[in-house]
């Protein structure tokens, strides 16, 4: 019995060396589609102007009333475009005293807080701390930093989109002029007069409310044509 097992396991072992065909290969899996690169400064000064939200579309919240109409606004949306703004520093060892001004956005119209007014720090605080609200924007690492030490709240569901973007394989920083120009093809207008302009002024000229209310609003902009929506983003972590 032994010997006849042996012999009937060398046949079997001798039919697959020689009398069966190799299984075909498996087809390969398409390959990935490339990954969009973000334009050179070259191209995007080619391209046309994004189009932002006019004053019409802007709310200034600089009194108590003000606030309380724009806690209600954005207390019926999940997502809007976020960031902040704040005095420059010019002078060395010189710390910042910002955020002077907060900025959320919708789809088709922003509110831009000026904190010196409690009932307007109150009412940007109460917003930034959220976990219902998701706050979009670009590079708010720095910003979280600055609320944390002036508004003393914890920030909330806040989505940092140059991190949604590294997560995508993007080694450098985007930024929202790099976004919208790859996103959209279009050129987005950021006036470094309006940079480094006093944002801790009383009165804000229409160009810094233009400018404060369309850097949150284009990356809300962005953020929708990506396709993503609350559940899918992603906050910053704690420790940031």
């Amino acid at each position: 019995m032994n010997h006849r097992d042996d012999r009937d396991n060398d046949d079997d072992s001798s039919d697959h060396r020689g009398g069966h065909a190799a299984a075909p290969a498996r087809p390969r899996p398409p390959a990935p589609p490339a990954r969009p690169q973000v334009p050179t400064r070259e191209e995007i000064a080619l391209l046309d102007v994004f189009e932002g939200l006019g004053p019409r579309d802007i709310m200034v919240v600089a009194t108590a009333q003000q606030a309380a109409e724009a806690l209600a606004a954005l207390g019926a949306l999940r997502v809007v475009g976020f960031d902040t703004e704040s005095k420059p520093t010019f002078l060395k060892n010189e710390v910042s005293s910002g955020p002077h001004v907060v900025q959320f956005a919708a789809l088709d119209r922003a509110w831009v807080f000026q904190l010196h007014d409690p009932d307007c720090r109150a009412a940007a605080a109460h917003l930034i701390a959220s976990s219902a609200l998701t706050k979009v924007g670009f590079g708010l690492a720095g910003d979280r930093t600055q609320i944390r030490h002036t508004l003393g709240i914890e920030p909330q569901a806040v989505v940092d989109l140059d991190t949604v973007f590294k997560r995508r394989g993007y080694r450098n920083s985007v930024g929202v002029k790099g976004a919208v120009a790859m996103v959209f093809r279009q050129r987005f207008l950021k006036s470094r007069k309006q940079t480094t302009s006093n944002w801790a002024a009383r009165h804000l000229s229409e160009g810094q409310v233009c400018y404060a209310a369309n850097d949150a609003y284009a990356a809300l902009r962005v953020s929708e044509a990506m396709g993503l929506d609350a559940p899918s983003l992603t906050p910053l972590p704690l420790s940031v």
